[in-house]
């Protein structure tokens, strides 16, 4: 009796164990199912990830729309409603008192038809008397062929109008060598005066204008020379630039009756910013500028003026790239305020505790909480780096602590999006 009795005992515990495993076997399921749920959930709303430290360079940068000013001199003459015939290129480098361009004369036509007529009447005359022609005419004629090869390949206008120049001048030493050896040299010496002196005529019959200043050419001329100088800074405001009514990036249509002299040393860039940045903006001070055509260029400014709706107005001097703009009046570029260099860190990778900058740095399976000092920061990233001792006893660390601290390098890993426990 006493063993079936005990038998039943046991029965009766392990149908009570039993009993508990079905209670908490689910139980746990129920719990490990939960804990799975809210790792996933944690992790699709504040994802766990890793970064490099490296080596980088942030900007603190904006977008502006700005209205080119330059140092400009409006060149024309009088008779404006004469063909302007150019002689100096566009962006062509020119000296004071150079000349620039002409006016044709008013029968120029006429005169070119008879000075081309007497060009044909010569080079037939020429013809057969090869052999009178001493070592000098070869030389001459060697100069003339390489000339009009070289013609072929030139597409300045400046530069063809010399090579022209060039191979009119050689085809009259010819002629004059020629007409005083040959049997029709009379003749030859005939023609050649008959030209020269219809050359003169249209000479004297054409108005030439010359550069009052050195500095660059340009034939593209959209009449805000005169609103729009290095001297008008005072009168600049919002609303004047507005209503000049000019397209961004608008290239300045070329004028067929005068041409201007630009200061290639210098020109000015006026805009109208309201960030934080230009509000605190000095004059005097330095900042990058980055053009459409991607060109970096120093930059001063040199006025600054408050607006009625709290923007500022600034007018940048820059020296270089000064001919990449003269196509523009109105363009689109970047003011770089500032830009720094150092231990890149993602701004999403740091946190904050006691009013101090922490990351969490991941090294061989383990995390380590790193103070770090903000140098540098804008939007999206910063630039991070160790305090030295002075400066962690200022912050109230001890000197055990200061010994024991670890320390942000480069390469590092740290964790994007972390939570300080």
């Amino acid at each position: 009796m006493a063993t079936k009795k005990n038998g039943n005992r046991k029965k009766k515990k392990n149908n009570k164990r039993k009993d508990i495993v079905k209670i908490v076997i689910p139980a746990l399921s129920i719990l490990l199912f939960a804990y799975i749920i809210y790792t996933i959930i944690k992790l699709i709303a504040v994802p766990t990830d890793m970064v490099m430290i490296e080596n980088g360079t942030i900007y603190n940068e904006e977008t502006a729309i700005g209205y080119v000013i330059r140092d400009e001199k409006i060149v024309k003459g009088n008779n404006t409603e004469n063909e302007m015939i150019q002689i100096k290129s566009e962006g062509e480098k020119v000296a004071k008192g150079n000349q620039v361009f002409r006016y044709s004369s008013k029968n120029e036509e006429e005169i070119n038809a008879k000075i081309d007529e007497l060009n044909v009447k010569i080079q037939e005359a020429l013809i057969g008397q090869n052999g009178l022609f001493p070592s000098d005419v070869k030389a001459i004629e060697k100069q003339i062929e390489n000339k009009i090869d070289g013609l072929k390949s030139k597409n300045n206008i400046q530069e063809i109008s010399e090579y022209k120049k060039d191979i009119n001048t050689y085809i009259t030493k010819k002629s004059k060598i020629a007409g005083s050896l040959s049997q029709a040299g009379s003749y030859i010496n005939g023609l050649i005066q008959e030209r020269e002196s219809y050359q003169k005529k249209l000479k004297e019959q054409s108005e030439y204008v010359t550069a009052p200043l050195a500095g660059v050419v340009s034939y593209r001329v959209d009449d805000l020379e005169e609103t729009l100088t290095p001297d008008s800074f005072d009168n600049l405001n919002a609303d004047l630039l507005e209503k000049l009514d000019i397209k961004t990036g608008q290239i300045v249509a070329t004028s067929n009756h005068k041409g201007k002299i630009i200061n290639n040393y210098e020109c000015y860039i006026a805009t109208v910013l309201d960030s934080e940045e230009a509000k605190q903006a000095e004059v005097g001070k330095t900042v990058t500028l980055r053009l459409s055509t991607q060109d970096e260029v120093k930059a001063t400014i040199s006025h600054i003026s408050k607006q009625e709706n709290k923007s500022v107005l600034i007018v940048f001097r820059i020296g270089n790239c000064v001919e990449k703009l003269i196509d523009y009046r109105k363009i689109t570029f970047d003011v770089i305020w500032w830009r720094y260099e150092g231990l890149k860190a993602p701004k999403s990778a740091i946190v904050y505790d006691n009013g101090l900058s922490y990351v969490i740095r991941t090294r061989g399976g383990y995390q380590d909480k790193i103070l770090v000092e903000i140098l540098r920061e804008n939007n999206k990233y910063c630039i991070i780096g160790s305090y030295d001792n002075e400066e962690l006893k200022s912050l109230g660390f001890t000197t055990n602590e200061i010994i024991n601290m670890k320390k942000i390098s480069i390469y590092d890993e740290i964790v994007i999006n972390p939570e300080i426990q």
